[in-house]
């Protein structure tokens, strides 16, 4: 089992920067692919970013709308992914929703259906 805890949502003013956490623990060794989605109200949930364990194939990927404002990073140890980060900068409202951590096995990287472990999701509420 793989157990994902965000961290670091909350209200800030358009233009502003926050930064999520995501703590993995247990078998993470055996998951290769971390991602952030988000989902706003009345609208499903999308893919923001992604990133593979430091000795799985693969690369970042973005989605186009936070291409550039956006980075993801992890910290890992014997190639085991231990916390995942979103550094968001200049935050838009449109960026408001609720964002979840989210583990894959592989696949494509945004399809929701290809991930099989999920946190519990941080509220993130970007005003103008």
């Amino acid at each position: 089992q793989v157990h994902l805890v965000e961290s670091g949502g909350g209200s800030v003013q358009a233009g502003g920067s926050l930064r999520l956490s995501c703590v993995a623990s247990g078998y993470t060794y055996m998951v290769p692919y971390m991602a952030w989605f988000r989902q706003a109200p009345g609208k499903s949930r999308g893919a923001v970013a992604r990133i593979p364990a430091p000795d799985a194939p693969g690369s970042i990927f973005y989605a186009d709308s936070v291409e550039g404002r956006f980075t993801i990073s992890q910290d890992s140890a014997n190639n085991t992914v231990n916390t995942v980060y979103l550094q968001m900068n200049d935050l838009k409202p449109e960026d408001t929703g609720i964002y979840y951590c989210a583990a894959s096995y592989g696949g494509s990287w945004s399809s929701p259906e290809r991930y099989d472990h999920w946190g519990q999701g941080t509220q993130v509420t970007v005003v103008s």
